[in-house]
């Protein structure tokens, strides 16, 4: 018998616009992405079973090497795609459809609604779903799944170095006056 495993999908494309567009409204420096090994790691930890990552991206060209050692020696699995269309895309929808069933979780590292019939489908068969990303712009199809865990990537996984400048709604109990002095 296997121990049940979370499957960690990253949505890297969507996770860099969402950033360089609805955040910093400029290209992402490397500093200023996520620390990739602390999202594996708050996985592992957040549902207490081991984590395989797979690290989704676009390589119209060249594999970009640099990039792929650094995520393999953080413990991910990169999954290069070339193709017609939303290739990032069609992948997490076929990976997540072939995961439902299995002894396996599932969180997906994206906003996009695309992937909520998916989701839903695997939330459904009562496998464990969570999303990671930024609340203010996750699709609310996503949000919307019975049984979805939702974890903001800055607040909750500390996957970033420094604050980013976000504009949310922040509950009462969390309001600390210091943030804004």
């Amino acid at each position: 018998m296997t121990e049940r495993s979370t499957y960690l999908l990253v949505d890297g494309e969507n996770i860099d616009a969402t950033l360089g567009i609805s955040l910093l409204g400029r290209r992402p420096e490397p500093q200023e992405r996520p620390r990739w090994n602390k999202v594996l790691t708050f996985a592992e930890q957040a549902w207490q079973q081991p984590v395989k990552g797979l690290f989704f991206l676009a390589a119209p060209g060249e594999l970009p090497a640099t990039f792929v050692q650094a995520l393999l020696a953080i413990g991910y699995r990169p999954v290069p795609l070339r193709g017609e269309g939303k290739v990032v895309d069609i992948a997490i929808q076929r990976m997540t459809e072939a995961l439902v069933g299995r002894d396996a979780d599932v969180m997906l590292v994206s906003h996009d609604r695309d992937f909520a019939p998916q989701m839903e489908q695997l939330a459904a068969n009562d496998q464990r779903v969570g999303i990671l990303g930024f609340g203010e712009f996750m699709a609310g199809g996503l949000r919307d799944i019975d049984g979805m865990e939702f974890f903001d990537l800055e607040y909750d996984v500390a996957a970033f170095t420094s604050r980013l400048p976000r504009v949310r709604v922040i509950p009462i109990d969390e309001f600390n006056p210091l943030d804004f002095i």
